[in-house]
């Protein structure tokens, strides 16, 4: 097999809270596949762009949802200028050029589509290609990402265990209060004192109990919030913008979440 292609690209920022870079990059060479657990917002996606560009890989994303089928990720024949054409799907086309298949949210799928994952994960590393009579062998480079987020999910949705242990697995959770601050002011430019005030204010809201919020207060809306006030908003305007309102459209739920933000940004 050919040796993985290595691309000049710059590597996105992102603050490792342990030793995930180190257990990514032994997981790549190794060739296994990695499942990605944690909340919304957490840095799942920018850690995953993070290690594609520091290790030099392609990075072909699918953000999953209800509908996405097998046909969706393998390819399909197309009609083109009057004749029949195959068309590669985003996994066929990352196992193709030996690079990193993320898929974003993969229980959202549809059920029968994790099936054709399989060969990819276990020590085949193939990947049949049945429309076209292909059986593709992943080179070295190619590598499998999924994530989810299991507080976010129901026993409807969720990963078949005979799936789940076919890859290694890493947990994500919100950054320590110092990372986060380190994290808001290299992401918006605010000052640390306005950067620890935002971080002290979302763990006053992901602690709110008594409230049917399904999400907690994420990192990435805190960098909203954060840009928001670096553009001129005043920083109640921009945390009711950024924090309150995406996270509930229940008014009284709203009112408590603006309750909360007036303890550190009086409006």
């Amino acid at each position: 097999m050919n040796a993985p292609e290595i691309l000049d690209i710059p590597v996105p920022f992102y603050q490792p809270q342990g030793a995930e870079c180190e257990l990514f990059e032994a997981a790549w060479r190794q060739q296994l596949p990695v499942l990605i657990k944690g909340p919304t917002g957490c840095g799942k996606t920018r850690f995953v762009a993070h290690m594609a560009a520091r290790l030099g890989l392609p990075l072909i994303t699918v953000s999953c949802h209800d509908d996405l089928s097998a046909a969706d990720l393998v390819g399909r024949h197309l009609i083109a200028d009057g004749a029949t054409v195959w068309c590669d799907g985003p996994l066929t086309r990352a196992v193709r050029i030996g690079g990193i298949c993320y898929l974003d949210e993969v229980v959202e799928a549809r059920k029968d589509t994790t099936v054709v994952l399989h060969p990819l994960t276990d020590d085949r590393r193939i990947l049949p290609v049945e429309r076209t009579g292909e059986v593709l062998q992943a080179p070295p480079g190619f590598m499998l990402v999924v994530s989810y987020n299991p507080g976010y999910q129901h026993v409807l949705k969720t990963l078949k265990p005979s799936t789940r242990q076919r890859f290694v697995a890493m947990s994500f959770d919100f950054p320590p209060p110092e990372v986060e601050i380190g994290v808001l002011t290299r992401e918006s430019g605010v000052s640390e004192a306005l950067a620890r005030q935002l971080v002290t204010l979302a763990g006053q809201l992901r602690r709110l109990s008594g409230y049917d919020l399904e999400e907690a207060a994420s990192t990435r809306l805190l960098v909203y919030a954060a840009k928001l006030i670096q553009a001129g908003l005043p920083p109640w305007q921009a945390c009711r913008t950024a924090l309150a309102e995406p996270l509930s459209d229940d008014a009284d739920t709203v009112a408590a979440l603006l309750a909360v933000i007036q303890t550190q940004f009086p409006g």
